[in-house]
């Protein structure tokens, strides 16, 4: 049982397993999204020599060694080719007698026995009561047959996951769309006669492309037999090559030798796909003609492919968009981060997942089998039931040993001598342990006092010394005069521009520092390496490791960016950087600004940066005052409590607006305006406009007081000196 009101929901795909983990906030609207995970399979499941059920096993694994789901509901997801779905309208009936009705429709419409099947069913839209007999009630019918449920189940059955959900993609589709992308009518404000506009949703899979047709009240699905790996075939047909170089190929094509002659050749499954989508989006206009479909929704990161999106908006000529984020779905630590981001496309079943499991979802019909929860909930009240057997025994027990105690020894006057000697020592032992109880007590209390007026002095000036040491590490022109314009041009000013100093504070910071995070750091600890070892080695025509990195990592401006792109720095091997382990409370520090100076050959754009200010960031040092008026000391920027700077982009070569040294200024400029025009690139009297390359900095701060730190020294060296007379 779940002890939290967090969900999961993961959907096994045939390229990848997508997990999300939610729970509703305390406005009872928004999902606050707490974790996720995308594994990739090193193979797809249905590649010729690949092996389904031990790619699922080890991505299951993998996936309960990063998350905890015992504390949470799960939900899974199951394919709509494996299903069924039916729409009844029922004729006006007895509201108490619905439920047979649809037992009978049920043993109409599926074609197997029931008892053969897992099915549910739910009333769609709102229906209008009578004098207690309902009319104008349309039914959504759904079914699976059992041995393809529990052959679903077995992947997580195996891995120790207990499940509470397990719901067709299609549906799971429409909980998302309806709550997360469509601007719905609640259920009273609903008119069946006027029914809003419909959308068309299109989930395009590895094998099979999901259709979804909605209006936010009632549905229309159909799974059609095509999905990304049909292109990965045809490509392997028309052009002689193995699985994985089609496939390699098919997500970048354009970054192909002859880009025109691969989208040629996967011209026909294009055609197809269209003809599907026409035959299918045609069939549900005949059968309700009153839906007027006036926008669609791409789903899956099959929609990534080049081209793809316009090809259907002309084929269908319905205007398309990609999902960039899903409304009402919160979590800065989800939805922010740079891997979601890149297959939010493909987390569309997750998210309606985790819907259903919070009671937010339209639908909430659930194929998991009956008996599966009969057996859970047996299961958890065993221990229950023992636990009252063994007290009942215990009491039983004890009854009969104090009854026995009893019978054995009629009298207790022998041990009144020993009972004043134990009470003796008993007074004797509260006394002592008062006694020190109240000295303990003492001494806690001097403590905090203690630490109340020290600490309360040092706090106040954390923050000024923060900003001390930030400012000593940007980088500027010596022997510059305060109030003296330099007359070098900005290009060789070795300045920083600040424009936004950000702070956000972090209950565990560990939480900060994910995979993203900590590869950025080693990066820049690679790049700053590199950079010396450079500058160290003799006068030779050197390059720019960072900005081939950026180069090599930049997508086409036309396509996006690949999601199984890896850095081209993890192809030079195992990295020796260690990474520091962080974790507790802390802040996030963010620096955003640009920076106009070409130093030449590794001392530009990002290797600036690298080798100065977060070179400084991460083994700087800086001198402070230890007290108001007192003597200085020189801090590391680790004492300060800074940890793990890196460059939280890629940076981005852009135009800023910088003041125009050759500009004088009348007497009626406007200073404020022209003060606001630094570095926003929009062009204002007294500024010009150049190159330069804006940047966003973050590093992890822990608060640190001058007393802790002087403290630690103060106990390190005495370690030191023990450590000496100890040798």
């Amino acid at each position: 049982m779940a002890a939290s009101n967090a969900v999961w929901g993961i959907d096994i795909g045939h390229c990848a397993l997508k997990a999300l983990r939610c729970k509703l906030s305390d406005d009872g609207k928004t999902l606050v999204a707490e974790a996720f995970d995308y594994i990739e399979y090193p193979k797809i499941l249905t590649q010729p020599d690949a092996e389904p059920e031990q790619l699922v096993k080890e991505a299951l694994q993998k996936f309960l060694d990063n998350n905890n789901v015992r504390d949470a509901k799960v939900g899974i997801s199951v394919s709509g080719q494996s299903g069924l779905a039916r729409f009844i309208n029922l004729p006006p009936v007895d509201a108490k007698k619905i439920p047979d009705i649809v037992k009978f429709e049920a043993k109409q419409q599926i074609p197997f026995p029931l008892e053969d099947v897992i099915w549910d069913y739910q009333a769609l839209g709102t229906p209008s009561p009578d004098d207690g007999i309902a009319t104008d009630v349309e039914v959504g019918l759904f079914a699976m047959k059992r041995d393809q449920v529990f052959r679903a189940l077995r992947p997580f059955r195996d891995a120790g996951i207990e499940l509470d959900t397990v719901q067709l993609t299609p549906i799971a589709i429409y909980n998302a769309v309806t709550y997360g992308v469509i601007d719905g009518l609640s259920q009273a404000d609903y008119d069946p006669d006027n029914p809003p506009d419909s959308i068309v949703v299109i989930s395009m899979g590895t094998d099979t492309t999901d259709l979804v047709v909605t209006n936010g009240f009632k549905i229309w699905q159909r799974s059609i037999p095509i999905g990304g790996s049909h292109f990965t075939k045809q490509l392997m047909k028309e052009m002689k090559l193995t699985f994985a170089k089609a496939e390699h190929l098919k997500r970048h094509a354009r970054d192909a030798e002859d880009p025109k002659a691969v989208f040629q050749a996967m011209r026909p499954v294009f055609n197809d796909m269209v003809q599907e989508l026409q035959r299918s989006i045609g069939f549900f206009r005949s059968i309700d003609r009153s839906a007027n479909i006036t926008k669609g929704v791409i789903l899956g990161n099959t929609v990534r492919l080049p081209g793809l999106q316009p090809y259907l908006e002309k084929n269908l000529e319905i205007p398309m968009k990609k999902i960039a984020e899903y409304q009402h779905l919160e979590g800065s630590s989800v939805v922010a981060t740079p891997k979601y981001k890149d297959n939010v496309l493909s987390f569309a079943v997750s998210y309606g997942l985790c819907l259903q499991g919070l009671g937010k979802g339209r639908l909430s019909t659930n194929l998991i089998p009956r008996e599966l929860i009969t057996a859970r909930i047996i299961r958890q009240k065993k221990p229950w039931a023992v636990a009252a057997l063994a007290l009942l025994m215990l009491g039983f027990a004890f009854n009969y040993i104090t009854h026995w105690n009893r019978w054995r020894e009629s009298s207790l006057t022998r041990f009144e001598s020993e009972k004043v000697k134990l009470s003796s020592i008993t007074n004797t032992s509260n006394t002592f342990k008062s006694n020190d109880d109240a000295d303990k007590a003492k001494f806690d209390q001097l403590k905090d006092w203690g630490k109340a007026v020290v600490g309360g002095a040092d706090s106040r000036f954390m923050v000024l010394e923060l900003i001390k040491t930030i400012n000593a590490g940007l980088p500027g022109q010596q022997g510059l005069d305060a109030g003296t314009v330099s007359e070098l041009p900005y290009d060789k000013r070795p300045d920083l521009f600040i424009t936004s100093v950000e702070m956000q504070y972090f209950t565990d910071v560990s939480d900060y520092a994910n995979e993203n995070v900590t590869g950025r750091y080693q990066q820049f600890r690679e790049w700053l390496a590199a950079n010396e070892k450079l500058t160290s080695a003799p006068a030779t025509t050197t390059s720019d490791p960072a900005t081939e990195t950026d180069t090599a990592a930049e997508p086409d401006a036309e396509t996006e960016a690949d999601a199984d792109a890896e850095p081209a720095a993890a192809e030079a091997g195992e990295s020796s950087v260690e990474i520091p382990t962080v974790s507790g409370p802390g802040w996030v520090v963010q620096l955003k600004g640009f920076h106009c100076y070409d130093g030449g050959g590794i001392n530009n754009r990002a290797n600036y940066l690298i080798n100065t200010v977060l070179k400084y960031l991460d083994s700087g040092e800086v001198t402070l005052p230890v007290a108001p008026g007192g003597a200085l000391e020189t801090f590391t920027t680790k004492e300060m409590g800074i940890v793990m700077p890196i460059l939280a982009n890629d940076g981005t070569d852009a135009t800023v607006s910088v003041p125009d040294p050759d500009y004088v200024p009348d007497k009626n400029s406007d200073a404020a305006a022209t003060t606001s025009a630094w570095g926003t690139g929009v062009s204002q009297v007294g500024f010009k406009q150049i190159p330069g390359y804006e940047f966003t900095i973050q590093f992890i701060w822990k608060e640190n007081t001058v007393s802790d730190r002087l403290e630690k020294r103060n106990a390190a060296a005495t370690d030191d000196s023990a450590t000496a007379e100890d040798a």
